[in-house]
């Protein structure tokens, strides 16, 4: 088991320019955001009073945010004694992987049946994720363009609080992918399959574009047992 090491994890300052979000929700997703990004890895003890004093606030948000983690089974509490982050849950990994691809198949679909949808910013972000494919030491900002262009295909479908629910309940499949996407074909892999997304939604393809999803999105799950073997001490 491991302690996190939480300098510049944000504090005072960062809530304040949020000032109309509650703390408790930025200390959320701060560690939920670390947690599936691996840095806060399976076993990481969080100690309250460390996390107050890195976010600078009182032990009241970091309880509020801890609980909100415990729902979606990223930490577990153990009375008067720790908070430790959970191990990857195989079983709720297809129900997440379940949830999503029957979100994101009916998405596309009203996409092409929308054909004045603006898929202007998901495009771009596949642009850019164009140019960063292979170079891993662009993991991070690949990840995040991953999730915005998923992101704005929700949006341009008007459906961007749906987009909310579904990341919401997918942070053990964020994890599965986080320990899947740090090799150069699989990030080929991810734009050929948004590419393929995209043109069939432009054609106006419904079942191409829903089984184009379906594809992109199974490509980690199907790879489970190998990404397990070679994490073994991340699973239950």
């Amino acid at each position: 088991m491991t302690r996190p090491d939480f300098p510049g994890i944000g504090g005072a300052a960062k809530i304040a320019v949020n000032a109309n979000v509650p703390a408790s929700t930025l200390v959320f997703e701060e560690l939920r955001a670390r947690i599936v990004s691996l840095k806060l890895p399976p076993g990481t003890i969080l100690n309250r009073a460390d996390l107050a004093e890195a976010f600078g606030v009182s032990q009241s948000p970091i309880r509020e945010a801890i609980q909100r983690l415990e729902e979606i089974d990223l930490v577990m509490s153990y009375r008067q004694s720790r908070t430790e982050v959970t191990r990857i849950n195989r079983e709720r990994l297809r129900y997440e992987s379940f949830l999503r691809c029957g979100m994101e198949c009916e998405v596309v679909d009203r996409l092409c049946r929308a054909p004045g949808a603006d898929l202007t910013k998901a495009m771009g972000y596949l642009k850019m994720q164009e140019v960063l494919a292979g170079d891993t030491d662009q993991i991070e900002l690949f990840r995040e363009l991953d999730e915005n262009f998923h992101e704005e295909l929700f949006a341009a479908a008007g459906y961007e609080a749906i987009h909310r629910l579904v990341i919401a309940q997918s942070s053990q499949m964020a994890r599965l992918r986080t320990l899947d996407l740090p090799r150069g074909d699989k990030m080929h892999s991810v734009v050929e399959g948004h590419r393929a997304v995209i043109d069939c939604i432009t054609a106006g393809d419904r079942q191409g574009a829903a089984d184009a999803m379906r594809v992109h999105l199974s490509g980690t799950i199907g790879r489970l047992d190998d990404i397990m073997q070679a994490n073994d001490g991340y699973f239950t």
